[in-house]
């Protein structure tokens, strides 16, 4: 085999530092990690899976890893797994990602959203692993994330976040937990903008926007409105948006930095005789544009389908009952190396379940999924030319 394109997973893991005695290790960390994430990506969901199916694909493994002795065993992986420091892990994985992932377009929506591992928690460990997420919605990829003790500290974590990452021209979404000033601050500093969700944790401020895109104390006219009609599976849905200039109406609407814009979106849904209808309202350094409001909000939803959704009904995330050490936050970013590999993969239009399915089945496959070329097999009594 030889490496294609993609950056060759044993040369971005062997950046890491392996704390054991060289003396004594008989595997090395980048050989546990690369078959580690061979094997997720071929449908593996713990250690054991892990362990097995490097056993049996030993010899394909072997066409681009030493593995003088073999594969390790289940309790070897949780042992490296619960010591391996994740935030060297989480470094590795952006580096990687930088060297694979398509140059981000203009303008293009950077969703940050937190998920919580629910069975990833033990009397020993009260609070179950969060981790806060950067999803390119463009293109279905994580570009980074950071785990928290809980959700409360989203608001830490996102900062944090993205001083790591490269988000200059891109729009940034965030839901309400993440509304801070700081935050704000944080993303106009990066270089991009921001479209924040605005909720009861701001009173004040939603009031402001509630009284004045009602127009009370004097009618404020919308810069500019969008509106789209959708039938389908039983139902219909109209989709609205006004977005309005920000001006002193605001409350401390100075503190935002590059504030220039708000917008109320509303979806109406109408199944049978039943209908609802739910407002959100956003605030935003981007200029009174309804429709980019609607497709940037609608890209931010995304974030839950084509991240959180998958993570949990096709790798298990929520079923993984990992806890010991910092297992549960390295195999987490192991899902995620999985999941990119496959969005970056366009050769086979179809599900996610699918592609984990052909990569445990195809070795073919499974190589073009890790960006590897393997060179064909020839008939020694071709004739020649």
């Amino acid at each position: 085999m030889e490496t294609g394109k993609l950056i060759d997973m044993v040369e971005v893991f062997e950046g890491l530092e392996d704390w054991r005695n060289a003396q004594q290790t008989r595997h090395p960390l980048s050989e546990l990690l690369t078959v580690a994430v061979c094997a997720v990506l071929s449908g593996a969901d713990d250690f054991e899976d892990i362990s097995q199916w490097g056993r049996i694909k030993l010899p394909w493994l072997r066409g681009f890893l030493s593995l003088d002795y073999g594969i390790a065993s289940p309790d070897t992986f949780e042992r490296v797994f619960a010591v391996l420091d994740p935030k060297g892990f989480e470094r590795a994985f952006r580096e990687w990602v930088a060297g694979v992932i398509p140059a981000l377009r203009h303008e293009q929506v950077i969703a940050i959203d937190g998920k919580t591992s629910r069975r990833t928690t033990s009397k020993a460990a009260a609070a179950p692993l969060h981790m806060v997420s950067a999803f390119a919605a463009e293109v279905g990829l994580v570009l980074g994330q950071v785990a928290t003790d809980q959700k409360s500290n989203e608001i830490t974590a996102i900062p944090q976040l993205l001083r790591t990452l490269d988000v200059a021209g891109c729009i940034v979404t965030i839901d309400a937990m993440g509304t801070q000033t700081a935050i704000a601050d944080e993303i106009r500093e990066r270089g991009a903008d921001y479209v924040l969700c605005v909720k009861d944790n701001h009173p004040k401020l939603l009031d402001s926007i509630l009284l004045a895109q009602a127009g009370v104390g004097g009618a404020l006219q919308a810069s500019s409105s969008w509106e789209s009609h959708n039938t389908g599976h039983g139902r219909e849905e109209w989709r609205r948006c006004w977005a309005f200039s920000a001006d002193d109406r605001l409350y401390k609407g100075d503190q935002w930095r590059g504030l220039h814009s708000f917008a109320l979106v509303e979806r109406t849904r109408r199944i049978g005789d039943r209908t609802s209808v739910e407002r959100r309202y956003y605030i935003s350094s981007l200029a009174p544009d309804a429709e980019k409001f609607m497709r940037t909000v609608r890209s931010h939803w995304e974030v839950e389908n084509r991240l959180h959704w998958c993570l949990d009904v096709q790798f298990g995330d929520d079923y993984a009952r990992a806890r010991t050490g910092h297992v549960a936050h390295n195999l987490a970013l192991v899902r995620h190396i999985a999941l990119n590999l496959i969005r970056l993969n366009t050769s086979v239009k179809t599900s996610i379940k699918t592609k984990r399915l052909l990569a445990a089945t195809s070795d073919e496959f499974r190589a073009a999924l890790l960006g590897l070329a393997v060179e064909p097999e020839t008939d020694g009594d071709e004739e020649e030319d």
